[in-house]
């Protein structure tokens, strides 16, 4: 089964097409203070070693706004500039370099938008109209009472139909929340109304362990209905889970292309291998890897041998710590659990 992705309409982040049938990038935010250039720097460089397709850079500040120029002089992925309430600062990134300018319209204001978007035009580049629960205009909030789905939905609508309104259509959307169900009932009532490139995340989903669900839940739900064009993983954590979470996410729906998919099986008492040291060890040695590959490593011969004939490498215990090693189905041999990393790093590099 393959998942019809995303909007009909494409925009351009860089060189990062987003939409129009594009394939789901994968992005983040630096945590570090933009004006920090060296430390920036090193936090996106990490970030593209993991495969991170776009990253963010908060703009609070005019130092902020103009150290992107040397940042993106560095980084190799588009940089968006994250701005909020001073439309200036969203000036001065355009004019720095920026791929793209986030934004809220509920703090930036009507005259500023206006800044913003004859710049963005003038520079050819996009925008992110974000609306969340704390961006919501206030009429709307009084009109719903809360931050709810129909409220995130009419303000994505009413701040699309003013960037139409002033002629642009260069954009992409988000209504994130940092409820699971909300965020995903929004952005499935919001993609029936737009057809522009949607910006899938929970918002604030917390640390590392309920965020990873989280965030596992709403974009997942969202990309397996063809909802989505870019993710987000937002975790209270390192930038370098959110790019796995959001890597890995992709991976699970079938629609990251040139990654190592590793097939695990939770162990039990039949167990005759190390399956969880081995596992480990071999999603450790592929996580740079831009290779299309699944490799299995399973503990016993119940199902190891099926899930080693559809695997390009597989890996089953055949008895006490010892194990089968498969290419494409067929055994290669029978090896000590001490010689398998070996082994399967050698058939890696074959590949």
């Amino acid at each position: 089964m393959r998942i019809t992705m995303g909007s009909k309409k494409q925009i351009n982040v860089g060189q990062v097409k987003i939409g129009g049938g594009a394939p789901i990038s994968v992005q983040t935010m630096t945590n570090t203070n933009t004006e920090d250039i060296k430390s920036t720097i090193e936090q996106i460089r990490k970030a593209e070693g993991l495969g991170c397709d776009i990253i963010r850079v908060s703009c609070p500040t005019k130092e902020a706004s103009l150290a992107l120029k040397e940042i993106i002089k560095q980084s190799k992925i588009p940089v968006i500039a994250d701005i909020h309430f001073n439309y200036k600062r969203a000036l001065e990134a355009i004019e720095s370099g920026a791929h793209c300018v986030r934004i809220n319209p509920g703090n930036i204001g009507e005259a500023g938008m206006k800044e913003i978007v004859k710049s963005a035009r003038d520079h050819n580049i996009p925008i992110r109209i974000g609306v969340n629960s704390g961006s919501v205009e206030k009429d709307i909030l009084n009109k719903f009472g809360e931050p709810n789905v129909d409220a995130l939905v009419e303000s994505a609508v009413l701040n699309s139909k003013k960037l139409e309104d002033l002629d642009f259509f260069n954009f992409k959307v988000s209504v994130k929340s940092s409820n699971v169900l909300t965020m995903i009932s929004a952005y499935r009532k919001l993609s029936k109304k737009i057809d522009y490139p949607l910006h899938l995340g929970v918002t604030e989903a917390g640390t590392l362990f309920p965020g990873t669900i989280k965030s596992s839940i709403g974009i997942g739900s969202l990309l397996a209905d063809g909802i989505g064009d870019t993710i987000r993983a937002s975790i209270s954590g390192s930038i370098e889970d959110e790019v796995k979470i959001g890597r890995q996410i992709l991976k699970s729906l079938g629609l990251l292309n040139n990654s190592v998919n590793i097939i695990s099986c939770p162990t039990c008492s039949r167990t005759l291998i190390n399956v969880i040291e081995i596992s480990n060890e071999l999603e450790k040695i592929c996580e740079d890897l831009r290779k299309n590959l699944n490799i299995s490593v399973l503990g016993c011969v119940v199902n190891g041998p099926g899930e080693a004939r559809e695997a390009e490498i597989g890996v089953f215990g055949f008895k006490p710590k010892v194990a089968t090693v498969c290419v494409r189905g067929s055994e290669i041999g029978i090896f000590d659990e001490s010689e398998v990393i070996r082994i399967v790093r050698n058939l890696i590099n074959e590949f």
